[in-house]
């Protein structure tokens, strides 16, 4: 996999003072090749005895990566410093990929290498068939998910010494050959119909595509056009830097745990609403739209989206990270019109009602004003339901394309010489140390 990029020490140092004359400390600023530069804090607790609070990690930058790259306020997106609107016309996910893992974009043999390698490795131990009937038929696929991947780590015990560079890499493949399979398998056991195994002449994207909607009755032929949405939903998302998920899956991965453990406790953080549950919120709010009265009814919607009391919220708008438009927005809202026009649904009810709300937070000064634009969840959450993907599974797709992003950032924790278990500090607010009474005391 790729080259690890020493960090470059700035010619500044910072310097913190006490406003009570206490000894202050000195520390070494290092450089990032773009973006902000990090104040490196590791000796202050040594220096001062005191450590800094930062909730959330609004300020803290809690390793060095070469993989993406964010500018929110620019509304920039990088995979290894390309540009993700060029990455999501010129290339497919496949390619995306190796880029994310190796650093440098594929040559013609690579990408049929890389491609061959993938496609042979789809197919899954058949006893996860018996692991998958163990849950209910109604449970929701990011339990099952969650139970999968982890389980993966019993059947392929043979490549998770994670100190080789080699079995890193083994496990990397199997789990993006294999993700697919299994968000697949837990829809088909959802709906009670038979597993349809993977088909090694298709794309990685057909190949998805097949195994969610063929059955043995008749033969399924994939639509480019939704193949090449889907492909495209899993290139937006395939890499995110330090986000929630990420962080989860290196911590985790911090305490030398095996990659399948560290991408099921991933599974596991992107399922929250806040997270990769937003595209299936952004629709559950268009769907409750609808029911409420659809288009007749923005009017007061908005009005209640603009009200801060009516606990109303607008979801599928606005980033916490963009303060600009989310760049894979521009790229999903044209696919969305493609994939609505290739299947004749512009008049559907639901997604003319979700054209009418994009119009009016691109248009309404109190949305431009707050940059609450439409954002990628918003868009890739009605490409799906337009391919047929029920709400429900939305999230699962997610996690099959966020696995690349996942697999990529453990590994260059893992490679990186300065790794260390993840181990939060915290501000004690609890009581001090008291005695225990005896129980006639209390």
């Amino acid at each position: 996999m790729e080259e690890e990029h020493p960090m470059k020490l700035s010619d500044k140092k910072a310097t913190l003072t006490f406003s009570d004359g206490s000894q202050g400390a000195e520390f070494p600023v290092y450089e990032g090749t773009i973006g902000p530069s990090v104040v490196d804090i590791r000796k202050l607790y040594a220096q001062t005895g005191m450590f800094t609070l930062d909730p959330g990690f609004m300020s803290t930058a809690a390793c060095s990566s070469s993989i993406t790259y964010i500018d929110g306020d620019k509304g920039e997106l990088l995979y290894r410093g390309y540009p993700i609107e060029q990455l999501a016309v010129k290339c497919d996910f496949l390619e995306t990929s190796y880029l994310i893992l190796n650093g440098e974009l594929p040559n013609a043999k690579q990408k049929a290498d890389f491609e061959h390698l993938v496609t042979h490795h789809t197919m899954v131990n058949e006893q996860l068939q018996f692991f998958l009937r163990g849950f209910r038929r109604d449970a929701h696929p990011m339990a099952v998910l969650t139970g999968l991947v982890g389980a993966l780590s019993a059947f392929y015990h043979d490549s998770i010494d994670i100190t080789q560079p080699k079995h890193r890499e083994i496990s990397a493949i199997r789990l993006i050959a294999k993700m697919p399979t299994l968000v697949a398998m837990a829809y088909k056991y959802s709906v009670g119909q038979p597993y349809v195994y993977p088909k090694n002449d298709l794309s990685y994207t057909g190949n998805f595509l097949r195994m969610m909607f063929a059955t043995p009755c008749e033969e399924y032929v994939v639509n480019p056009v939704i193949e090449r949405a889907l492909d495209r939903i899993f290139i937006l998302h395939a890499d995110h830097e330090q986000n929630a998920s990420t962080s989860t899956v290196r911590l985790c991965g911090s305490s030398g745990t095996n990659p399948f453990a560290a991408i099921a406790a991933g599974v596991a953080c992107l399922w929250g609403p806040a997270h990769g549950g937003a595209n299936e919120a952004a629709l559950q709010m268009l769907e409750d739209l609808l029911a409420a009265g659809g288009v007749d009814k923005l009017g007061e919607f908005v009005a209640k989206v603009k009200d801060k009391d009516s606990g109303v919220r607008l979801m599928g708008f606005g980033h916490r990270v963009y303060k600009n438009y989310d760049p894979r927005a521009k790229l999903m809202q044209e696919t969305c019109r493609e994939v609505l026009e290739a299947m004749g649904l512009q008049d559907d009810p639901l997604f003319k009602l979700a054209m009418a709300l994009e119009k009016i937070a691109l248009e309404d000064d109190y949305f431009v004003q707050r940059k609450l634009y439409p954002n990628v969840d918003f868009y890739s959450g009605i490409v799906q339901r337009a391919i047929g993907i029920p709400t429900q599974l939305f999230t699962a797709i997610f996690a099959l394309a966020r696995t690349v992003g996942w697999i990529a950032q453990w590994d260059e924790m893992i490679s990186d010489p300065d790794y260390k278990i993840g181990r939060p500090r915290q501000l004690f607010t609890g009581s001090p140390a008291r005695d225990v009474p005896d129980l006639g005391k209390r």
